[in-house]
């Protein structure tokens, strides 16, 4: 098969298309015949050579696909053939790609390809942010980092299902776009200090929920902009990425960034520091993931998600796709067009 296939760490152009062993599926596991594949921002500090959890090189990006079922599922209800989306541990990158069976699904329909592989990262994601790692309500207010990314659209529809105000974090480019999704409002991260104008916004108060995907110190600002109970949801680390090539001083700089929370001060102010690693859940809890993405395609069926896809990308040109999102012009989500 042919593959995007990461052999040195570095710049975009560092991602080739090759040829590659055939994945063999394993007990319960299902092969699927890839049409398209997420592009998320993981897959760029895997590339980078700073993601921990990557297979080692020569190594295959892509966290979740869209394609056709090779191998029938009958114990759940699949047949070979049919219209799949599915997470990946990593792989995705590919003609042909593996997943753990109890997380593929039927696409819905009227879904194409490329719309379905934009759902389970940045989905799940936002979903165990709002609803598992904590469960934002009707009246309250969630900060969204990076609110026109994947992950930030999805959270936004979440709160908007639930009741929730959102502030967003974006450049000034994306605040009419994002304003026009129901963002109550949007903060320029290039020319203003989040911390300040969340609590200029909220009279001082705070908000009651931050999704925090930067790390470094962006948390420990968000910490200090909870009201009394509120929660703080890391999912990322992405102020470790600074530049084309890996940065280990950048690194560094941002784990160390990271602020310590006293217990004694999170019980008297009832707050609470949650942390979401989507591949670890996946791996200890395969059954609530698959819940989880029943919930979000059953309201992609009822039209209560719009999955947004800015732009695609051939396979060929998987280092243009990596450059745009690392340059932030995405709005909403990158995909990979793999096969025809």
């Amino acid at each position: 098969m042919k593959a995007v296939v990461v052999r040195k760490f570095g710049p975009p152009e560092r991602l080739e298309v090759a040829d590659a062993p055939d994945p063999v599926p394993k007990a319960g596991q299902a092969l699927i015949r890839v049409r398209a594949a997420g592009v998320n921002f993981a897959d760029i500090v895997a590339r980078l050579g700073l993601y921990p959890d990557a297979p080692p090189r020569p190594m295959i990006l892509g966290y979740e696909v869209a394609g056709t079922l090779v191998n029938a599922l009958p114990e759940h209800g699949l047949p070979a053939g049919i219209r799949v989306v599915a997470p990946v541990m990593f792989g995705g990158y590919a003609e042909l790609a593996v997943a753990d069976a109890r997380a593929v699904r039927a696409i819905p329909d009227g879904c194409d390809d490329a719309t379905a592989a934009s759902i389970p990262v940045v989905y799940l994601t936002a979903y165990r942010g709002l609803f598992g790692a904590t469960t934002v309500k009707a009246g309250e207010t969630v900060l969204v980092h990076a609110a026109a990314g994947g992950v930030g659209l999805a959270a936004i529809e979440f709160c908007r299902i639930a009741g929730a105000t959102v502030i967003g974090t974006a450049s000034a480019a994306k605040r009419d776009f994002l304003v026009g999704q129901g963002v109550a409002h949007v903060i320029d991260y290039r020319s203003q200090d989040f911390e300040a104008e969340v609590m200029r916004l909220t009279n001082g108060v705070g908000v009651d929920v931050v999704l925090d995907s930067q790390g470094g110190s962006s948390l420990k600002k968000g910490a200090r902009i909870l009201k009394h109970g509120g929660r703080l949801v890391m999912y990322g680390v992405s102020s470790m990425v600074t530049g084309e090539r890996r940065s280990i001083w950048s690194a560094l700089k941002t784990l160390l960034g990271m602020p310590r929370f006293h217990p004694v001060s999170l019980m008297n102010q009832n707050r609470a520091v949650l942390g979401i690693n989507m591949n670890h859940f996946a791996i200890k809890n395969p059954d609530s993931l698959a819940r989880d993405l029943d919930q979000i395609l059953a309201w992609v069926r009822d039209g209560k998600l719009s999955p947004r896809v800015d732009r695609t990308f051939p396979m060929g040109e998987a280092s243009l796709a990596h450059r745009y999102i690392q340059e932030r012009r995405n709005i909403g989500k990158v995909v990979l067009v793999v096969g025809a």
